[in-house]
């Protein structure tokens, strides 16, 4: 295996001429790194994504999309929107429903005329829907029936229009998207947007506390989308002999798309790159790892991003390693943070020259801090990737005192990719916004090659007798007991030592390790302070959010 030369690399992509110039430009106050040919805005990026015409774009069952056929619903929902509903930019437009062509077309339509989109937790129920509609007081939601039925009823109190699907009957009132997207209409008129006019608003995944709406500009989304394609020249010029066996395989480069639109993973990884540069995106109803399977095998998909959960449960397959079914799969990637280092092994060892990677970063960075990909990430496949030359990164002690490398701290993060704010909650964002520097919540240390490594969430590190425990490493070792599919671990008050470990953790199909055996597991492999005062076998899959995360919160609370 030759050695790479990282440095050299990064520097051939960054000087001055090349594809992935920077240049520094103003941000709070001092300077910051930014591509110089990165998009404007999302208006000009989601433009751009016309001269693919008429490829596939999209496929849900089997409806087909081509990007011309996408462009026309496009542009005819943009009219009416402009002309009918009056939206002007700067307002804001919900979007609720499954993984769907119509949630693209929804999205698109309401960037070219210059309204905000606000992507809606799509699984949500009544409460956390309106709880959303409310704080971000949209003029308009463009959704499905489902989500319809769940608010239908608050929207006249909101002064907010509705859109919906015809797939079920519609409240009085709400008007059919299959009519608003009919051509022969008006046409929107352009916009010209300044990089620091709003851009999108996502809402937090939610996974220990209630979500909130992140707001980000132009520069922000846009700089975030060209970092994508940062990555894959970097891994493009580090992997040369995976790309041209991918290159001899054939395959038109396509996506199966089930984690969900209204995350940075979904929307900003999938969706707008694959708009951006005519790719194939092939989109599930719902999670199920066979029928996955089947759709790698028939839609010929090159990548899947997902879940650590899902690509566990991909690869659990009895199909995954059949060449005639997953030949085409190219790379696997999943995020850079708790994961279990198993998973990693397993990976590696079945997939060893395929383009997987890893990656880390947060809705309030626009997903922009670290990642690894081909064979960067197999050679350091510990770490959680390597740092983006538009992110600047500190490591800090709980007295805000930045660490030295190789000593973990809270990760925070600054940089032209960083939220404006939390909307509408000064408090917050002046909470998690201090001198300009994201204070993420995350444990970890960068080491001297600039790969970062993330240990644990503040939250979840364990306090025993003054020894700090992350959760994350004992979760780790605990899933490599043969007998354990899924591991949380978390800590509870104990008189005498403060906190207490406690994991709960699901075994797999026709297993049956005891408390004793897994309590021994751990005791063999990690510090004897760090073995779980109780383990409890849990009956059933784990409670996750819509992106995969553990919801430990729910989890204690059935627990304590």
């Amino acid at each position: 295996m030759t050695n790479i030369d990282l440095d050299a690399v990064r520097r051939q992509l960054t000087a001055p001429g090349a594809p992935f110039e920077l240049v520094d430009v103003d941000l709070h106050g001092g300077r910051a790194p930014a591509y110089r040919n990165a998009f404007r805005s999302l208006p000009e990026l989601i433009e751009a994504g016309r001269v693919h015409a008429g490829r596939e774009f999209m496929a849900y069952g089997e409806d087909r999309w081509s990007f011309d056929r996408f462009f026309a619903a496009v542009d005819a929902l943009a009219g009416r929107l402009h002309h009918d509903l009056g939206l002007r930019p700067g307002d804001r437009v919900a979007i609720a429903m499954r993984n769907r062509p119509e949630w693209a077309v929804a999205f698109a339509a309401a960037v070219l005329v210059g309204a905000v989109p606000v992507p809606l937790n799509s699984f949500g129920l009544r409460d956390e829907l309106c709880a959303a509609l409310r704080d971000v007081q949209p003029r308009l939601l463009v959704c499905d029936v489902d989500r319809l039925a769940r608010v239908a009823d608050e929207l006249d109190g909101l002064d907010c229009r509705a859109i919906s699907l015809a797939d079920g009957p519609r409240a009085p009132g709400v008007q059919a998207f299959e009519d608003l997207v009919q051509q022969g209409g008006p046409a929107a008129p352009k916009v010209s947007l300044s990089p620091q006019d709003p851009a999108l608003i996502l809402f937090t995944s939610g996974a220990s506390s209630q979500a909130k709406a992140v707001l980000s500009n132009q520069r922000a989304v846009c700089q975030a989308l060209f970092n994508i394609d940062y990555i894959g020249a970097l891994t493009a010029m580090t992997s040369p002999a995976r790309i041209e066996a991918m290159l001899r395989r054939g395959h038109a480069p396509a996506t199966l798309t089930a984690v969900p639109l209204f995350h940075v993973s979904g929307l900003h990884a999938q969706l707008l790159v694959s708009l951006r540069h005519g790719r194939r995106l092939v989109f599930m109803h719902r999670w199920d790892p066979a029928q996955a399977i089947e759709l790698i095998a028939r839609e010929r998909i090159t990548q899947f991003n997902g879940a650590p959960s899902m690509v566990m449960q991909l690869m659990a397959q009895p199909g995954f390693d059949d060449p005639a079914l997953t030949g085409s799969l190219a790379g696997i990637g999943f995020g850079g943070a708790g994961l279990p280092q198993r998973l990693i092994d397993e990976l590696l060892e079945r997939r060893p020259d395929s383009l997987s990677g890893i990656g880390f970063g947060m809705t309030e960075s626009n997903g922009v801090a670290a990642a690894a990909s081909g064979e960067i990430f197999s050679r350091h496949p510990r770490s959680s990737g390597l740092l983006s030359p538009i992110i600047g990164l500190c490591v800090v002690g709980p007295d805000g005192t930045p660490l030295p490398p190789m000593e973990p701290g809270e990760i925070c993060l600054r940089g032209v990719t960083v939220m404006e704010g939390y909307w509408r909650k000064p408090e917050a964002t002046a909470s998690a916004l201090r001198e300009g520097w994201l204070h993420t919540g995350d444990i970890g240390y960068l080491d001297g090659q600039g790969f970062l490594h993330v240990v644990d969430r503040i939250k979840d590190v364990i306090n025993r007798s003054g020894e700090k425990i992350a959760a994350a490493e004992i979760e780790s070792c605990l899933l490599q007991h043969p007998g354990i599919e899924e591991a949380a671990v978390f800590g509870l008050p104990d008189d005498t030592t403060g906190e207490a470990v406690v994991a709960v953790v699901v075994p797999l199909p026709g297993a049956s390790p005891s408390e004793a055996q897994l309590r021994e597991h751990v005791r063999e492999r990690l510090a004897a302070y760090k073995v779980p005062r109780a383990v409890h076998l849990h009956d059933g899959p784990l409670p996750r959010n819509a992106t995969g995360k553990l919801l430990k919160n729910q989890i204690k609370r059935q627990y304590t």
